[in-house]
């Protein structure tokens, strides 16, 4: 009895989005359930894996390695299928202990799980985490799929504390697939949902989306304060998602030197999921352009290990974007032109606009002027139908 109370107590805390708070709560009490209800203790170390991914590089006390080893040692209760949420921890501790190639096929089995079989309550209380497992696999239908449900879902049942979340990372799914108005109006109903009840965390779509706008003053500005209130709310996710926002807005400008160090940050905590692997994507692109090749060689060795693993047309297209800049010749002629192909055939429509973009400006450098105005061409009218200023701008420059 006692120690279900204390998980509702350390639930709330959690959801109320005191994440340093939260953390230890969870922990003990998840340790404390294990011998006498193992499913809910595996679900409540799944809740303290989330918290500890929220809590990232500014957890004071459990890490998520260390939350992630203590939830190994529980016993699967003998459910057949295995339950998602059994399935989602699975996948979380191999990501987080034995590293990201390892956990690729089980990560697949507890995405695929998690869109078939989650009920309601599991899609509310673990699809933050499911999403995120998703992305990280570079698996842009599954991530899509999953946040799209969790905001019908939160909606539906009125669950207004999970709702900000939801659509935060459904700004995000906006935004890759190049829908920046679409991000923009669910923007305005977060704010206004979280104006309503009260509820708040650093402002991930809003700082991503204005990323993408690309407004110099405007983006910075509201980096800058969500930078704050995420470090305010002991949230390293935040920080992680900022220093991966102020790294796409200044490749955007073209401000190379200062997206480096950004990219840098970004990309510095591999278990800061996604945000520490997009982090890598703009550190070689910022390395290459700003004369640091050795940097942006190196975080193309981290970026091609995941996604080699990974295998989508996502993860090899943005992998093959990026070996094409750190190429010569016939060799970054054909890597650019399968970046293209291969971005082509997902729904991440920025990625494919950079694609074009990124080879326009190497055919120009290379003298092959008709052909880098076609590609630039495209770019511009991408960047421009999306509401990406910045690198709009960067096309015409060229």
């Amino acid at each position: 009895g006692r120690a279900r109370a204390d998980l509702v107590e350390a639930r709330i805390t959690f959801a109320s989005h005191r994440v340093d708070e939260a953390l230890p709560r969870l922990l003990a009490t998840a340790r404390r359930l294990v011998p006498l209800d193992p499913g809910l203790a595996r679900e409540t170390f799944l809740d303290t894996l989330s918290a500890a991914m929220f809590a990232g590089r500014l957890a004071s006390d459990a890490h998520v390695r260390e939350v992630a080893a203590a939830a190994r040692g529980t016993i699967l209760p003998g459910t057949d299928p295995p339950r998602p949420a059994d399935l989602l921890l699975d996948a979380l501790t191999t990501r987080f202990l034995d590293g990201y190639s390892d956990a690729v096929a089980v990560s697949r089995e507890a995405v695929r799980a998690f869109r078939r079989e989650a009920g309601p309550d599991e899609v509310l209380r673990w699809s933050w985490a499911a999403s995120t497992l998703a992305a990280e696999m570079w698996d842009h239908e599954g991530w899509t799929e999953l946040v799209t449900r969790h905001v019908r879902t939160a909606r539906a049942v009125g669950a207004l504390t999970e709702l900000p979340l939801a659509l935060n990372s459904r700004v995000v799914v906006h935004t890759t697939a190049g829908e920046l108005d679409a991000a923009a109006l669910l923007v305005a109903e977060t704010r206004r949902v979280q104006e309503a009840v009260d509820s708040g965390f650093a402002p991930y779509g809003t700082m991503t989306l204005a990323a993408w706008q690309g407004h110099p003053s405007e983006a910075t500005q509201l980096i800058e304060a969500g930078t704050e209130e995420a470090v305010g709310r002991g949230e390293g996710i935040g920080v992680a998602v900022a220093c991966r926002a102020r790294a796409v807005l200044l490749n955007g400008l073209g401000r190379y030197e200062e997206a480096l160090d950004a990219a840098r940050r970004a990309s510095a905590h591999p278990q800061d999921l996604i945000a520490a692997g997009w982090g890598l994507v703009e550190l070689v692109e910022a390395g290459v352009r700003s004369g640091h090749l050795d940097v942006a060689e190196g975080a193309l060795v981290r970026l091609a290990r995941d996604t080699d693993a990974a295998g989508t047309d996502w993860a090899l297209g943005v992998q093959t974007r990026c070996r094409a800049l750190l190429s010569v010749g016939t060799a970054a002629d054909a890597l650019f032109r399968e970046a293209i192909e291969r971005l082509g055939r997902t729904q991440a429509a920025m990625e494919t606009a950079r694609a074009r973009l990124l080879y326009g400006e190497w055919l120009r450098r290379e003298g092959r002027r008709a052909d880098a105005r076609a590609q630039l061409r495209m770019a511009h009218a991408l960047f421009t139908r999306f509401g990406a200023q910045a690198f709009a701008e960067r096309a015409v420059r060229e």
